[in-house]
């Protein structure tokens, strides 16, 4: 297996980002006042890099994807060379303008809803990511299957796409993760599971690993956190990670391969902090993986992430309030953990 250098390389979904922030989500035919806009980079390719730069500038950071021939290609280009991503395959396109999201935050509520049109999303495939083995670095994160019709397409023996870059990625010798989107149980499913055997980490929000797991994990009263360990161990059983791990409000549950089951609170963060959950999954993960990357305990790693996450619901855009590994630490001290119950 090739020996690979440190760092990370971060394939799949890059789009513009057009956040919002409401009073409060109104009814259908109803009226909510904006409070705040702005247009940031966004997407699992986008969002998790980003994030790896502003924990540690000194970690290098590739990314594969694609982005249209246009005003927003152009913004998102500019997006990755301003946090010093290497982006040579960061691939253009005049074949369709380039995917954005509409991402509105409830202020009342601190839920968020996004509607995205695809754009370039819908011509993304395997072959984006041919040259993957050329890139630097020991972890390739990976997403968002749901969102790429291609990539969530059979790809010759392979189930879907995102299986056989995957397994290029393994043979590469990197360490692999994958983000997961929201879209429902049964299709989480049947793109995610068949992914479970090329993955080392998994690290997705409860109502995902509950749609792997065949497990509810949440509804109406809040998340069932016993019932995400049930998710966890069964998605465990499934295939042997080196970790995985949910988040959800209240905290967050992993397993690793030799079977230790940690849980751990989230980061009690002040309600007048708070702006917007946006991007705060991807914080998480971001955080956790720099801990795993520099070789600290799964539970120093996990502690990051919810630093990272906690950080992350300052602001508005996805990235734009993570700070330094050093600089969430000490935000999470100072802030201090939830309280259980």
């Amino acid at each position: 297996m090739p020996e690979r250098t440190a760092g990370f390389v971060t394939g799949g979904t890059w789009c513009v980002d057009r956040n919002k922030l409401l009073e409060f989500w109104p009814a259908e035919d109803g009226i909510a006042q904006i409070l705040a806009s702005e247009g940031r980079g966004g997407g699992s390719g986008c969002n998790f890099a980003v994030d790896i730069r502003k924990l540690d500038p000194g970690v290098p950071v590739a990314t594969i994807g694609l982005v249209g021939d246009d005003e927003d290609g152009r913004f998102l280009l500019a997006e990755a060379d301003a946090h010093g991503i290497e982006r040579r395959a960061l691939a253009v396109t005049a074949a369709a303008p380039t995917q954005y999201t509409e991402a509105y935050g409830s202020l009342k509520s601190g839920r968020r809803t996004h509607f995205y049109f695809p754009g370039t999303a819908a011509l993304l495939a395997p072959d984006h990511f041919a040259g993957l083995e050329t890139l630097g670095g020991q972890f390739f994160h990976l997403g968002l299957p749901g969102v790429h019709p291609l990539m969530d397409s059979p790809c010759g023996e392979d189930a879907n796409g995102w299986v056989a870059v995957l397994r290029q990625a393994q043979a590469a010798g990197f360490r692999t993760s994958l983000e997961l989107v929201s879209t429902g149980a049964e299709r989480i499913a049947a793109l995610g599971r068949p992914c479970l055997p090329y993955l080392d980490y998994l690290i997705v929000n409860d109502v995902e690993i509950g749609s792997l797991a065949g497990v509810t994990t949440a509804g109406e009263s809040g998340t069932d956190a016993e019932a995400v360990e049930r998710a966890i161990c069964t998605v465990a059983g499934l295939s042997p990670l080196e970790l995985v791990a949910a988040h959800f409000p209240a905290g967050a549950v992993a397993a690793t391969k030799e079977g230790t089951l940690i849980r751990l609170p989230s980061i009690a963060v002040p309600s007048d902090e708070i702006v917007a959950a946006n991007g705060a999954g991807d914080a998480f993960a971001a955080g956790t993986l720099y801990g795993v990357h520099q070789g600290w305990d799964v539970g120093a790693a996990l502690r990051l992430g919810h630093a990272a996450a906690a950080a992350s619901l300052r602001g508005l855009s996805t990235t734009g309030a993570v700070g330094t590994w050093r600089e969430c630490l000490a935000l999470a001290r100072r802030w201090g953990a939830r309280m259980p119950g």
